[in-house]
């Protein structure tokens, strides 16, 4: 897991060949320094820079552009080298913005060549810096780690190579910025769509893109690491000759960039393409919505800096003269702010039209209920890459849902949370699209005064998601290739359990009673240490010839209630145990009620997957700690798609055990 680092902070690095990659708003120019152990720079030969690009070990793009990858190979570097600094530094007289924070917040991350995300830096609270050392590469007792730096200058390149140590500071500098001037000069517009040649974001190769493509109104490029620029697609002689129903965008006008095309990104089949094609979505989303939330936070700051600046004299405080101050403060915070939204809304627009794409192609396991693909469902034969166990989206652009997938097998637990939302912690979940998602007749029960359900609304809505979630793991996996078993001590859940009893997706009715929970997490707990001991000593053949195995669901409804403290163990046993052994868990579960039994259950909640059953705020990503609001994956009102597949599901099974009677 990439790790998103804050000013100051470290980590090591696990490769010696790297890439450094660079996402801006706009054009900037790319180096780096090689410095000794004391931090000393030799000379100006100790610089890779546009006039300059290779230097043994490193090499930098020898133009201005919103996006660089840097090639770093730290054993090939000089064995006095000790510190690679990363600079950037805005190009001057090829457009873009006056500072660092005329624009979004750059953001820097150190990768494998394969993409592999290793550590990122988004650079937060720039101002009038112009030119920026953003991290380095450092050794320390004979390993390599990155640091983020963030260290700013506003007299440009001259000031920050001074700072470095370089008697030729002005020189380089003034080198630097007519290399970038030479290389604007020599760059050429992109190709007119129809010569053969890729266009738009295709088209841009490492050494820069064109000029349009630099400009500060051009777009950001937020792709993820891992995404692959698709070879060109063959065009017919006669376009009423192309096949009807092609895959991809329809063919763009000429001289506009490619739309996007399903499965840009790497993997080795499509499944897995649209699985990292989901995630690269998910994590441009969170840098975009980063970025923008860094401007505008930066536009606030200076609003309040200028406004203190201004009564921060008694004498001025009053008058024409601090009036015009004022406005003229706030008129910058509006045109920063306008800014801000306007390359936000531009990355969205990017980002809407992918997810149009992508949505449509996704399969079973991977789309959500309303797709047509449930439509044409067959059983699986092979175990997909992932499956979906919602949407996810920010306040800054509710109409844009980004698929929650869970790679398959499950290495955790599921949680449904069929307690009552924090009010402080899931502020506006109701407000922003509860109704749309769920409609003004779709809560079972009454509703509070927030508008939530009440507790049995909460309750039966937490089941209906048991079920569903139920079902499409059922349809992620080969036919009888994993087993649904129920624990209902109360018999509660009965009603909202029809559609698996009745499809016989269950095989067994649910355990209700105390004799009936002990007997299941008995059951389950001894397949759980056969497993594990045949795993240990490699003796699977040695399994009993009873031992279902299939991998398992149980689904625990109302817990705490009928469960003593025996059954409470075995439950925090198989949430931990039971994933290596093919056991896995979802409980359906207030914690509200469960409190009596104090820190006891605190590893049981830790070790599962929190679900709700209505738009919460509740998750938080591992880069920037964006709380983004979750949505369960629910059937269309009406629809039978949900009995359909379980109906495929049971046929499969039956022609399955037909099979298997012929065989033996």
């Amino acid at each position: 897991m990439t790790a998103e680092l804050v000013r100051g902070q470290n980590h090591p690095l696990d490769r010696t060949r790297l890439e450094i990659r660079i996402a801006a708003g706009g054009p900037v120019v790319a180096g780096a320094t090689l410095a000794d152990e004391a931090g000393g720079i030799p000379g100006v030969e100790a610089v890779a820079h546009p006039g300059a690009p290779r230097r043994t070990g490193i090499e930098v793009p020898r133009q201005a552009a919103a996006e660089h990858r840097i090639a770093v190979d730290l054993d090939a570097l000089p064995a006095a080298v000790h510190r690679v600094s990363v600079l950037l530094a805005l190009p001057v007289g090829v457009g873009g913005p006056a500072a660092f924070g005329a624009a979004a917040a750059p953001f820097v991350s150190v990768t494998g060549l394969d993409g592999t995300g290793i550590a990122s830096y988004t650079l937060t609270d720039l101002g009038a810096e112009t030119a920026v050392v953003a991290l380095e590469l450092y050794r320390r007792q004979g390993a390599w780690k990155v640091r983020a730096v963030g260290q700013g200058y506003a007299g440009g390149l001259a000031a920050l190579f001074q700072d470095q140590g370089l008697p030729q500071a002005a020189e380089l500098a003034s080198d630097v910025q007519e290399a970038v001037r030479r290389g604007q000069a020599r760059s050429v517009p992109a190709p007119a769509a129809g010569t053969g040649t890729r266009t738009g974001t295709d088209a841009a190769p490492d050494t820069g893109p064109a000029p349009e493509a630099a400009s500060a109104a051009g777009p950001v490029d937020y792709r993820h690491p891992k995404r692959r620029t698709p070879s060109p697609r063959p065009q017919p002689d006669h376009p009423a000759t192309a096949a009807p129903g092609a895959a991809g965008a329809p063919p763009a006008p000429q001289g506009a960039p490619t739309g996007p095309v399903a499965g840009d990104a790497a993997g080795r089949t499509m499944e897995e393409r649209l699985y990292n094609q989901v995630w690269g979505m998910f994590e441009d989303l969170a840098r975009t919505v980063a970025a923008y939330r860094s401007a505008m936070d930066f536009a606030q700051s200076r609003l309040a800096k200028e406004l203190d600046a201004v009564n921060a004299d008694p004498r001025n405080r009053v008058g024409a003269a601090a009036d015009a101050a004022r406005a003229a403060a706030h008129d910058k915070h509006a045109r920063l702010a306008a800014q801000a939204r306007e390359v936000l809304d531009r990355d969205l627009a990017q980002l809407t039209a992918e997810a149009e794409v992508v949505e449509p192609a996704l399969p079973p396991a991977l789309a959500a209920w309303s797709s047509p693909v449930w439509q044409g469902y067959r059983a699986a034969e092979e175990y997909p890459t992932a499956v979906r166990l919602g949407d996810l989206r920010l306040p800054e652009c509710p109409d844009l849902r980004i698929p929650m997938l869970v790679r398959l097998p499950m290495d955790r637990g599921l949680w449904i949370d069929s307690g009552r939302p924090e009010v402080s912690g899931s502020a506006g979940a109701h407000d922003d699209g509860f109704a749309d998602v769920f409609g003004p007749d779709g809560l079972d029960g009454g509703q509070d005064a927030d508008g939530f359900p009440d507790a049995a609304g909460m309750r039966r809505r937490a089941v209906d998601t048991a079920v569903s979630l139920a079902a499409r793991l059922l349809a992620a996996h080969p036919a009888g290739e994993l087993t649904v078993q129920v624990v209902d001590p109360a018999g509660a859940a009965a009603a909202a359990l029809a559609p698996l009893r009745e499809t016989g997706a269950l095989r067994e009715p649910p355990a209700a009673g105390a004799q009936g929970v002990t007997a299941v997490l008995g059951e389950l707990t001894r397949r759980v240490d056969l497993v594990q001991m045949a795993i240990r000593n490699q003796a699977a053949d040695a399994l009993p010839p009873d031992l279902d195995t299939a991998e398992q669901l149980l689904i625990v409804h109302d817990f705490p209630h009928g469960f003593d403290d025996r059954a409470v163990n075995q439950l925090r046993y198989l949430a931990d145990e039971g994933p290596s052994a093919g056991v896995h868990l979802m409980m359906v579960a207030d914690r509200a009620e469960a409190r009596e039994y104090g820190p006891l259950l605190d590893p049981l909640w830790r070790s599962l997957l929190r679900i709700t059953p209505v738009p919460d705020a509740y998750l938080a990503d591992p880069w920037v700690g964006h709380a983004w609001t979750y949505e369960p994956s629910r059937v269309p009102e009406g629809s039978r798609v949900l009995r359909q597949v379980l109906g495929s599901l049971a046929e499969a099974r039956r022609a399955r055990g037909h099979s298997r009677t012929r065989e033996r």
